[in-house]
């Protein structure tokens, strides 16, 4: 069996970071969390033009997907490039709306897959909060077997990551879809919420390391760079090591979502009725293998960058501040964990 990606693959994941590397990330990060949602949501088109969004949507409502693999190869670069806006949560509509199906759906999902509609949302079980809500066009809560479109985004929460605001949406707004159908959509939506920050927080890890490494190589101690400290070797081995366990793990769990979606009588809802599918635990497994290898090298970024490392002039600093809430996000380590023992 092969499992590399393809050259296709390869070539897609290439052209998204020369895209983002052109965009200043770093400036739009800036902006986006002074309430400037201007050149997020331009970026956000132009990721949309390269099919991102589309990735989650199905083909009969203007989609490509699902395309798991894809979709993390797309959302490692997002991670990397530190993206701001509710992408894990705007893929995971995708799979919501096309489970829920109806009206909703074909309203909603045309507008994901081309970038004119950015979506955050609630799911029982992963918390109150819907991030970055007031850049959103909707947010959706499923509550039980109801779906709802919230009437507005609520008021905002502290959050560790300026970039990354949090809203608990305004309670109430009519039902816009109810079922059996949508506890199950709500579980593949979960699913594909935390395989896409998973993706994410790789992406934001392997950038943290990348300069770090950078870093220590310049940066001088007794005539010498710092990087040529055995001690700083070790520190940046291991943390490279846990982000190249990590990214398996992450590809595993795309190829067990792709073989979940394909299989015979399966939809944007498979899965068990406790949601610890083998899908599920593989997802929850590259969860926190992911998460902790990213925040974990935000904490040897920040140590090896010394007092400069957690500055507002120093672009890392949107990285560090990003890896921590990526990690707990759409499920902490102890729930993943607890998930995979389970499944």
């Amino acid at each position: 069996m092969r499992f590399l990606l393809t050259d296709e693959q390869r070539e897609f994941g290439r052209s998204l970071d020369a895209l983002l590397t052109a965009a200043d990330t770093p400036a739009v990060l800036r902006a986006w969390a002074a309430g400037d949602h201007g050149p997020g949501r331009a970026l956000w088109g132009r990721l949309a033009d390269a099919g991102v969004f589309a990735l989650a949507v199905p083909e009969a409502y203007g989609g490509v997907g699902p395309l798991p693999v894809e979709a993390a190869v797309a959302c490692v670069e997002l991670g990397r490039h530190a993206v701001p806006g509710p992408v894990a949560e705007t893929l995971a509509a995708g799979v919501l709306l096309a489970g829920a199906g109806g009206p909703v759906a074909e309203e909603w999902l045309p507008g994901i897959a081309s970038g004119a509609a950015v979506v955050s949302l609630t799911l029982e079980g992963y918390g109150p909060y819907a991030p970055d809500a007031d850049a959103a066009n909707a947010v959706f809560t499923v509550t039980g077997d109801e779906l709802r479109l919230a009437p507005g985004p609520g008021e905002p929460s502290a959050s560790a990551d300026p970039a990354r605001r949090l809203f608990r949406p305004e309670p109430g707004g009519a039902p816009v879809a109810k079922g059996p159908a949508i506890r199950a959509a709500a579980r593949a939506a979960g699913d594909t919420a935390a395989f896409a920050t998973a993706a994410l927080a790789l992406g934001c890890g392997e950038e943290l390391l990348r300069a770090t490494v950078a870093y220590v190589k310049q940066r001088t101690q007794f005539g010498v760079p710092v990087g040529s400290f055995q001690a700083v070797k070790h520190r940046l081995a291991d943390t490279l090591l846990g982000l190249e366990f990590a990214r398996p793990l992450l590809y595993g769990a795309a190829v067990e979502l792709a073989s979940e979606v394909s299989r015979p009588g399966a939809g944007a809802g498979a899965g068990s009725a406790e949601g610890s599918s083998g899908a599920g635990a593989a997802v929850a497994a590259a969860k926190v293998a992911a998460g902790e290898a990213g925040y974990a090298a935000a904490r040897t970024a920040l140590q090896l960058h010394g007092a400069i490392g957690y500055t507002e002039e120093l672009d890392l600093a949107w990285w560090l501040r990003r890896a921590r809430p990526l990690r707990d996000v759409w499920g902490t380590p102890s729930a993943c964990r607890a998930r995979v023992l389970a499944g």
